[in-house]
């Protein structure tokens, strides 16, 4: 039996992982059918078949699967040992893609990005921010962003920003006007500024208080895409907004808007950036992650050092 070239283990990787020749295809660079004839080598050469084909699907045998998740570990190995001895972390080149929600986005731009671009002045960083969950495999992303509650359950995921908090906001002058609801029950009494996710669907306020958990679709009839714009038709007084507590801070700081059912409103866990535990972690990935962790430590620090006090002189 001759043995299998590396370029054609890569290529039953790319397919077996996007399930697709044609994906497979565009990720490589090549033609389906010069792939499709790769692969029909490769199995040849191997004595054994590794996917099965329909003109609408792949799936892998059992034995593809078995040669996939050997395989797996030693690619991820060998790219590794190749991005050591040909290059330093300081001389990082080429493209880092990753898609990430607005709030995720805005976070990294001040407290990692100006970082990485400052010591990896090489690297092209190619910052997507959108508000519907993609494919980041098939849609060529290195790395996604987005609450821990959101991340697909086959990615590795780093933590980062600490946990997020949700909150129930309003004007002074439609509380002065409407009330202030004690319970997220009467919220069905208000008028509720309502967001409609990417997928088409309103999003339900969810609420927590010790053992207690709601959700509710609440009544409303402006509704809206974006957080930012949210907590804009909040401060004009067109209803009761639900955001993220970072959108709303600015608000809250100056007086535009005031701070409902806190008690209902705790923090759960935040924002994750995670990538494929099938695939080679880049060298532009890798040094992307360590000042996130980097970021992670200063702002834990902050958090332990304590509070400055005054005298009385």
């Amino acid at each position: 039996m001759s043995h299998a070239n590396l370029s054609d283990l890569k290529a039953f990787v790319q397919v077996a992982q996007q399930r697709s020749f044609q994906k497979a295809a565009d990720s490589l660079g090549v033609s389906r059918s010069s792939l499709s004839h790769a692969l029909k080598g490769l199995e040849q050469r191997l004595g054994v078949r590794l996917l099965h084909r329909t003109t609408r699907s792949v799936a892998m045998t059992e034995a593809g699967e078995q040669l996939l998740q050997r395989l797996i570990p030693l690619l991820q190995e060998l790219d590794e040992a190749l991005d050591a001895v040909s290059h330093g972390p300081e001389e990082l080149a080429g493209t880092l893609r990753i898609n990430a929600s607005k709030g995720g986005a805005r976070w990294l731009l001040g407290h990692v990005v100006p970082t990485f671009l400052q010591r990896h002045p090489h690297v092209e960083l190619d910052l997507v921010s959108e508000g519907r969950l993609v494919d980041i495999v098939a849609e060529g992303f290195d790395a996604g962003v987005r609450l821990a509650e959101s991340v697909p359950k086959d990615m590795v995921a780093v933590p980062f920003g600490g946990d997020v908090r949700f909150v129930t906001v309003a004007s002074e002058g439609y509380v002065h006007a409407f009330g202030r609801p004690a319970m997220p029950d009467e919220l069905r009494l208000h008028r509720c500024i309502r967001q409609r996710l990417p997928s088409g669907k309103r999003y339900r306020w969810e609420f927590e208080r010790g053992t207690e958990q709601l959700a509710l679709d609440v009544p409303g009839t402006l509704s809206l895409d974006d957080n930012d714009l949210l907590v804009e038709a909040a401060c004009a007084g067109l209803g009761i907004a639900y955001v993220p507590h970072a959108f709303a801070r600015q608000a809250l700081e100056d007086g535009r808007l005031t701070l409902l059912l806190e008690d209902w409103t705790p923090p759960s866990p935040g924002l994750y950036l995670y990538y494929s535990s099938y695939r080679h972690v880049p060298a532009q990935l890798q040094a992307f992650i360590a000042i996130i962790r980097e970021a992670n430590e200063a702002l834990a620090a902050d958090d332990r050092a304590p509070s400055p006090t005054t005298r009385d002189n």
